[in-house]
């Protein structure tokens, strides 16, 4: 099989150009700006000191996700959900990833009835924005755990591990790392990866479009996931501080 090209000219197992700024707003208790190449999203934390009455009493707090796409992020203008009167499926199903995902490595119990809510505002989106969301969203959670800490709202962290996420696919039959646009609509199949700072498996979406995935070529994509997470790791990392 002939060498790939991607659109980009990435190497086939290259992330895009990753940036997470951070301190990016002035009133959340966390913020980043996550910025995976042309995908751009504004990841904020924001604190109550109460959580959901279902969980009233439990000494437990929440982590809750919320995702929204600015009008202009795209190539011709999206109309505004809160304009329609509700959010589409897909909305739905992407803040309910980004949620879990994020519980997933936090010790409720620590965080005490407190709740985080992880707003994730995509401002420019060129494919991976859910994953970008998860990535970014991890690091704005950590800096309000760190905030919650020096106000001496809980005593400790309650983070027990890192969450970062990323795309990989089948562009061309060839399995390639951190879809843009071009490669996850013109690709025969595509993966969205959450995973663990320990190595583990978080969720994993996957679908075949255009054929069938063979178990070698789902096998490479999760080795692809396990190198760009690895990656991302480092990031969040150096971002948090």
């Amino acid at each position: 099989m002939a060498d790939l090209i991607r659109p980009s000219g990435r190497a086939a197992d290259q992330l895009r150009d990753i940036v997470l700024e951070t301190n990016v707003t002035r009133y959340a208790e966390g913020s980043c700006l996550a910025k995976f190449g042309h995908t751009h999203v504004l990841c904020t934390a924001s604190w109550q000191d109460n959580v959901p009455p279902w969980l009233r009493g439990q000494g437990k707090g929440w982590v809750t996700g919320e995702y929204g796409m600015l009008p202009r992020a795209t190539h011709t203008r999206g109309r505004r959900e809160a304009a329609a009167g509700k959010q589409s499926g897909r909305t739905q199903e992407i803040q309910r990833l980004i949620g879990r995902s994020l519980r997933s490595v936090v010790d409720l119990s620590a965080l005490g009835e407190n709740q985080l809510t992880i707003d994730c505002d995509v401002i420019q989106a060129d494919g991976g924005t859910r994953t970008a969301s998860i990535t970014g969203g991890f690091v704005a959670m950590a800096l309000a755990m760190k905030y919650l800490r020096e106000e001496g709202v809980i005593k400790t962290d309650p983070i027990q591990k890192q969450a970062a996420a990323i795309s990989v696919g089948l562009f061309k039959d060839h399995p390639v790392l951190d879809l843009d646009y071009p490669e996850d609509s013109g690709g025969e199949g595509d993966m969205n990866v959450v995973m663990s700072s320990d190595g583990g498996f978080i969720e994993i979406q996957g679908t075949g479009e255009e054929r069938p995935m063979t178990r070698p070529e789902v096998e490479r994509l999760l080795e692809l996931a396990e190198k760009g997470c690895t990656e991302l790791f480092e990031h969040q990392r150096k971002a948090i501080g």
